[in-house]
Order: structure tokens, then C-alpha cells, then sequence
């Protein structure tokens, strides 16, 4: 998958029979595409997603019977965005160039092509049906973020505190720039959430957000615990279940992804997925498997005080994305119902673990 040399059809027309029979060229065996029926997929904002139903001519059977291809967001307030912070240009190199040698379950790829400079992409992958997206509204049981938890094993463990991952430069961009802009970027966001979501606002959300916004280069100072590949979004719309017991079957929208701390994605998935009530009596045990899963992975070194430490802190990172996002992306109704969803499961989450404090005292422990 190095340089393509056919055309990046980065919108839903020039995704045509004669196109996806050169970029799906090496699975179909001399045959070609006759026909693809397009419908839409997902509730994303920051990409417009199609399922395409093919119909092959001289294919094999292996063919696939439908992909989903992954293209650059209509809306260009969303298209800005993703360029400004080469969203998409950080999930085609993922899959590209750490997918394939990751074992957390992801979509096999069967295109993947970019323009850097231009932000223009596309990408065809593998249809996962009958797996669905988990809602991020309506939250979801224990059993299924255990099962999360796990597949975040699969996804930190086999680079964890690895020093080539520095290599990527599209990976994390300069480190330090990057956290000079965000402690610049972020307080205006947090005024323009404040302003627009004031009104309807849990009364508990403003107050941890401005205890987080008074410390947030506290926050963006990184602890020293090891660094490794991170998701950055690990929620239910990202995850693809199992429609029978909800185990998660493939996980998804790699736009977000970093060189970051490893709790993050755990506080994160455990505090959107989970309403309160039912988060605070499992909470610890499932913060326990992940770091046994560490242990099992054959990481060492890391011990279960710093895991608690880590995840604490992460309870901020879920808040920040929802400021983040619902001030970057088009603004729909589904997204301003999330966000607030968001805002309020995870201040409650620094809240119960009074994360507050780890960032006043500004030290680890």
C-alpha cells in the first residue's frame, strides 16, 4: 500500500465501478466491479462514510460482497478541522503503518490513499456487518467495556514505552508545539462550550472544568509514566459489537490517534460507556484487568499505584474531547445530545476520583 496510482476519489461519485476495480484490483482475481449500491454508514462528523454493495464480474468468491469506504467530511468547517489537525492523514498512516502489526482488531484494509497537503483520502475497508456501533447515548454494560478494556491491551502493550514510535512524525507532530497550541486553543473552547451549552449544562460540569481549565498546563505536563500508541476517542461509536453478547468485534476512527499516555483510553472508554451508578462498584476491577492484561502482555515496570495514579488523571481527557470536538465540528443535534452526555459522565468521572486534586498538587502520586 505505498504510493497509488490511481486516483484518490475522495467523494461519493467517483467511487465507480471502473475505479474500485483498479483499488480493489488485487483481491478480485482478474474480475471486475459492475455495480456498487451506496448507502450511508455511521453518525461521524469529522468523515462521511458509505457502505458500497458490489456486484463482480469474473471475481472470485472471496471478493468482498460490500466495504466501507471512508472519505473526507462535506461540511468543510469539519474539513478545516481535519486538516488543521491531520485527522485524516493520522488514520490512513495508522492503517497503513501500525494496523497491520497490532492485534487489536481492526478492519482489514483494502485501499488507502492520501493527499497530506490537501487532506484529500479515501478508504476502503472491510464491511464488518452484523457488527454495529455501540451508542455513546445510551452507554453500555460492564461487560462490554471489559471487553473494550481488553482489545486496549492488544493496542498499548506491543509498543508500550517504545522509542522508534518517535520516528512517526505524523504520529505525534512536535510535542512540545502541540502542547503549547492546546494550552491555548483549549480555554477559548471551554468559553465557547460554556456559552453555548451554559443553559443546559448538569450543574456539576463547570465547576470541574474550571478547576481543569485553572491547571490545564498541570494537565498537558505529561506524568513520565511510559508512553504508547493511543486511540484519543475510544468510545462506543467507535467500537464495533458483537449484536449477541457485545463483545467488541473491531474498533474504528483512528483519527485521534497519538504517542500519549495509556490510561487515557482506559478512564476514557470506562467514563463515557458507563452512567455513573453503574461505573463506581466495577471500576476498580476493571482498571485491575487492564493492568493485568499489561502484566500478561509482559510489560513490567508499571506498577498498580501508577495505573491508578494514570487512569485518575485520565478521567480529564474524555471532558476535553467534549469540549473539543463539539466546538471544531459541524454542529448537529445528535452531536450537541453527546457532547452534553459526555461533559456530564465525565466531569462525575473526576469528580468520584477527585482527579482535581492530582492536578492542584501538580505531582505524581
Amino acid at each position: 500500500m505505498g504510493h497509488s496510482t490511481i486516483a484518490i476519489a475522495d467523494t461519493p461519485d467517483l467511487l465507480t465501478a471502473e475505479w474500485l476495480t483498479a483499488a480493489l484490483g488485487p483481491h478480485l482475481g482478474g474480475g471486475r466491479v459492475t455495480a456498487a449500491h451506496a448507502s450511508p454508514v455511521g453518525t461521524g462528523q469529522m468523515c462521511d462514510s458509505l457502505r458500497l454493495a458490489l456486484t463482480y464480474e469474473g471475481a472470485p468468491a472471496t471478493a468482498p460482497a460490500s466495504v466501507v469506504a471512508k472519505l473526507p467530511a462535506a461540511d468543510p468547517t469539519s474539513r478545516a478541522t481535519a486538516l488543521s489537525l491531520r485527522s485524516y492523514e493520522k488514520e490512513v498512516r495508522f492503517y497503513q503503518q501500525l494496523a497491520p502489526d497490532l492485534p487489536i482488531r481492526t478492519p482489514t484494509v483494502f485501499h488507502a490513499d492520501i493527499d497530506p497537503a490537501t487532506a484529500s483520502f479515501v478508504l476502503l475497508l472491510e464491511d464488518m456487518a452484523p457488527a454495529q456501533a455501540g451508542d455513546q447515548l445510551a452507554g453500555c454494560s460492564p461487560a462490554v467495556v471489559a471487553s473494550a478494556i481488553d482489545e486496549l491491551v492488544h493496542l498499548h502493550a506491543p509498543r508500550w514505552g517504545d522509542p522508534t514510535l518517535a520516528e512517526m512524525e505524523w504520529l505525534h507532530g512536535d510535542i512540545e508545539a502541540g502542547r503549547a497550541f492546546l494550552g491555548m486553543l483549549l480555554p477559548n473552547l471551554w468559553a465557547g462550550f460554556k456559552a453555548r451549552y451554559g443553559d443546559v449544562l448538569d450543574p456539576h460540569v463547570v465547576p470541574v472544568g474550571e478547576d481543569l481549565f485553572a491547571h490545564l498546563g498541570a494537565y498537558l505536563t505529561l506524568t513520565g509514566s511510559p508512553l504508547t500508541i493511543t486511540h484519543g476517542d475510544y468510545r462506543l461509536d467507535n467500537l464495533l459489537l458483537d449484536p449477541d453478547d457485545g463483545h467488541v468485534l473491531g474498533v474504528v476512527d483512528w483519527q485521534t490517534v497519538a504517542v500519549g499516555p495509556a490510561l487515557h483510553d482506559v478512564a476514557y472508554v470506562m467514563g463515557a460507556g458507563l452512567l455513573p451508578e453503574d461505573r463506581r462498584p466495577v471500576e476498580e476491577e476493571l482498571v485491575r484487568r487492564y493492568h493485568d492484561g499489561l502484566l500478561a502482555a509482559g510489560i513490567d515496570g508499571f506498577d498498580w499505584d501508577t495505573c491508578w495514579h494514570e487512569h485518575r488523571r485520565g478521567t480529564f481527557a474524555g471532558l476535553v474531547m467534549a469540549v473539543a470536538a463539539s466546538m471544531l465540528v459541524e454542529q448537529t443535534e445528535r452531536g450537541d445530545l453527546m457532547f452534553l452526555a459526555m461533559a456530564s459522565r465525565h466531569a462525575q468521572h473526576a469528580l468520584d476520583l477527585d482527579a482535581v486534586e492530582l492536578l492542584r498538587s501538580g505531582t505524581p502520586g
